[in-house]
């Protein structure tokens, strides 16, 4: 995913990969347009109130938080990069 969304290969964004903010570190995240993406493994199905209290925290910050299961990443990687387009584009429009 990072050979994607790196050197602003997607809409012209800056995307930083495991990047703090706040407490946390997120996946990736493009800082001028409050995106924020996280990829999900099978563990994440055990640990969903700390992903919900993750996800509150970035949201209360101003983030759009999209998460991807890994196993979509790997198995549809063009829709995946249809989907976070589609939300670039949604901030744009504002």
């Amino acid at each position: 995913m990072w050979k994607r969304l790196r050197n602003g290969q997607l809409c012209g964004v800056k995307f930083r990969r495991q990047h703090p903010v706040g407490p946390y570190t997120v996946d990736f995240v493009a800082i001028a347009e409050m995106l924020i993406i996280e990829l999900d493994g099978g563990q994440h199905a055990l640990q969903q109130a700390r992903d919900d209290q993750r996800t509150a925290y970035l949201s209360q910050q101003g983030y759009r938080i999209i998460r991807f299961w890994n196993n979509e990443v790997l198995e549809n990687p063009d829709g995946v990069m249809l989907r976070i387009r589609a939300l670039l584009e949604v901030g744009r429009n504002k």
